[in-house]
């Protein structure tokens, strides 16, 4: 694989070479949005595989009661953690929350912690932003431009700055159909858009934001465009990367395979899928999902802020975290893969056979989301009121189908991200940091990934232990009998409705019937 860089700085075959963990020595790391999935994934991994990481801090605020104290006992309790738990618990030692808010003035951090981490911080990771599709634009705005604003800001005090990776998204120019890694212009001026925002009443910026937003989907990768530009203007002679995962799922490998904790994305459509309450969804079958598993954006951008200190003369860097160019895989082999794994490994208290389809007819979308969604769901509550238990099922079956409305975009395109520099990148890394810090999406076996993705979410999202699986596939096995013979009334009640309405239909049958009878006649007389 061809390198991209040039001099005696890199390469596995350099005197000069620094591993990566190498790189990490005696540096102190600054990460926001470290508590969310790809945060947290990103800290684990610095602890596991740079262990002279020197500390990693954190930008946490207070929630729901928990001080930050406690809010990071519970984030290193999780699975997730659990390798470093048992081996190594001494590095957790080394993480340490800063009292902040992404949606303040100067990041909420107080002058103090600013100047520590203006004099201590060596590499800034940034990845905290709002995921919602349907985010109102204010809040998308504070968060993911204006919080990047104050980010570049705090980073342009940082003493020893070798590295800034701003977490981006693939879909931010997803009104081209190929997409390279590189700037575009923005949708709008960032700074018209700030304005608009922060002196409109609330309820005037909901009216105008379809017009504001254009021709993107939402709101999130509206923002997250302007952000970008936002970035690129304004960090000057900042040593920068931009990575740009596409649709982020659990991990490959690890720490823990199949890891996942939250139902953003395909995730929640997945787990209603395998509960059986979710059948159909929109969308193109023989289009490439863009899927890619957590652990390998993390790895890519550690390697890029490695990477990013080491040429930080050639300006801001674009990196397309995809799977498309490489290693496709198409939404009705996710969709297939995923119905094969959820009946091998079902899930606990299965409302009916998991099965279903993806499909591009809206006619047909719209019919079997009545019959097989909008229809039980009403049914299943009439039966909760009678027996005094509380209603949920059309309230579940609306927040699925706004779910699946926000990922119609998304299965009903296809684009072509250009992943030249993340390739250029891998060759550049010697064998061991090729695996240590794997990013090279060829790697990855679909098939054996959907199964540990559709365990993770089994594991992770329901919590349910591996000794419930003989349960549930002896329920399984029940429903799958209960489906066949539902399917086979419903077909000879169809038939037996139209075929008394229908002169025209009887007189087919009694053809039919006859043309089989003379056959049968004629057979034996052969005989």
């Amino acid at each position: 694989m061809a390198s991209c860089f040039s001099g005696s700085h890199f390469g596995p075959g350099s005197q000069e070479y620094i591993p990566v963990a190498e790189f990490y020595a005696d540096k102190s790391v600054f990460v926001t949005g470290g508590t969310g999935f790809m945060g947290k994934v990103l800290v684990e991994k610095l602890l596991r595989s740079c262990p002279k990481i020197k500390k990693i801090y954190l930008l946490m605020r207070p929630k729901r009661g928990q001080d930050v104290a406690s809010r990071l006992t519970e984030l290193t309790q999780s699975p997730l953690f659990e390798t470093l738990r048992k081996e190594r618990p001494q590095e957790l030692n080394k993480i340490v929350p800063i009292v902040g808010d992404i949606t303040e003035p100067e990041l909420g951090i107080s002058p103090a912690d600013q100047a520590m981490l203006c004099q201590k911080v060596s590499v800034v990771f940034h990845s905290a932003a709002t995921v919602k599709f349907d985010e109102k634009l204010k809040l998308s705005v504070t968060i993911n431009m204006l919080g990047t604003q104050q980010l570049v800001q705090l980073c342009h005090r940082m003493l020893g700055l070798e590295a800034l990776v701003h977490v981006s998204t693939a879909y931010c120019n997803c009104e081209r159909e190929q997409v390279e890694e590189t700037e575009y212009a923005p949708p709008a001026h960032p700074e018209h858009v700030v304005t608009l925002v922060q002196t409109l009443p609330d309820d005037l910026v909901d009216r105008i934001t379809p017009d504001l937003v254009g021709d993107r989907p939402n709101t999130y990768t509206f923002t997250k465009a302007l952000a970008e530009d936002m970035l690129i203007k304004e960090c000057g002679n900042l040593p920068v990367a931009i990575v740009r995962p596409s649709i982020v799922l659990s991990s490959l490998r690890e720490p823990v395979k199949g890891w996942v904790d939250n139902w953003n994305g395909p995730n929640g459509i997945i787990a209603a899928v395998g509960k059986g309450i979710f059948r159909t969804m929109l969308g193109t079958g023989g289009r490439v999902a863009d899927l890619v598993p957590v652990d390998t954006v993390i790895n890519l951008m550690i390697v890029c802020a490695w990477r990013t200190h080491f040429k930080r003369g050639e300006g801001v860097v674009v990196y397309n975290c995809c799977t498309g160019q490489q290693n496709p895989i198409t939404w009705q082999r996710f969709v297939k893969t995923s119905f094969k794994y959820m009946r091998k490994h079902p899930f606990s208290e299965v409302v009916w056979y998991p099965g279903g389809d993806i499909t591009g007819n809206r006619l047909k979308h719209g019919a079997l989301s009545l019959l097989q969604h909008r229809l039980p769901a009403h049914l299943m509550d009439l039966v909760s009121r009678a027996t005094g238990n509380k209603p949920m099922m059309v309230r579940v079956q609306n927040k699925l189908e706004k779910a699946s409305a926000c990922l119609e975009y998304f299965t009903t395109r296809q684009w072509a991200f250009a992943d030249e520099n993340v390739q250029a990148l891998c060759g550049t890394l010697a064998a061991d940091d090729r695996a240590t810090f794997d990013f090279d999406v060829t790697n990855i076996d679909w098939d054996a990934y959907i199964e540990s993705y559709v365990l993770g979410i089994r594991r992770f999202l329901f919590k349910e232990s591996p000794d419930t699986l003989p349960k549930s596939r002896s329920l399984l096995r029940r429903l799958h009998i209960v489906h066949i013979v539902t399917q086979v009334a419903t077909v000879l009640f169809l038939w037996r409705f139209l075929f008394s309405r229908s002169d025209a239909l009887r007189n087919i049958w009694r053809r039919i019937v006859d043309y089989l009878t003379r056959a049968a006649r004629l057979l034996v007389a052969i005989a």
